[in-house]
């Protein structure tokens, strides 16, 4: 089994490239929730993704709900600034969702209000005006602590 990244409306070419670009190396399959911020044939996506467009597993939805009811008893993660735990507390299972907003806005408040005890968040410094990291840093980081916590299956 495969860890699963969600994307909630991803809206720069760039971070959706660079995501592919790590689920193709770590065997994360890549969900992406509808609408999208950009094209499918954007250049910029692609020349992020290279080629890993090939080997990458993306799946595609029009809405969350269409992927919660795809895969109803999956666990589900979800990462907010607003998470009681750091990503490091979160105790990952092999085949979950790790669920990660728009970069402008995050996850709807209403998923998160839903979901606050699966929520997680990314330790950061506590300095006027940061807000967030990078999406697909952040994305990088909570997926390989998942992989480290599972033993880093079938990586070399």
């Amino acid at each position: 089994m495969a860890l699963n990244i969600v994307l909630y409306e991803p809206e720069i070419p760039h971070n959706t490239g660079n995501i592919i670009r790590t689920c193709a190396n770590t065997g994360a399959v890549l969900h992406l929730i509808k609408p999208l911020g950009f094209s499918l044939d954007d250049k910029h996506l692609k020349r992020c993704g290279l080629d890993y467009w090939d080997i990458a597993n993306i799946q595609y939805y029009d809405n969350f709900d269409e992927l919660k009811r795809k895969f109803p008893d999956a666990k589900y993660y979800y990462s907010s600034i607003r998470g009681k735990k750091a990503h490091s507390e979160v105790k990952f299972e092999d085949g979950c969702f790790l669920v990660f907003g728009k970069e402008t806005k995050g996850l709807p408040k209403e998923i998160i209000e839903e979901n606050i005890d699966n929520c997680m968040r990314i330790p950061m410094l506590g300095i006027e005006g940061a807000r967030c990291l990078n999406l697909s840093n952040s994305v990088a980081i909570v997926v390989y602590e998942a992989l480290r916590q599972l033993g880093y299956p079938e990586m070399v």
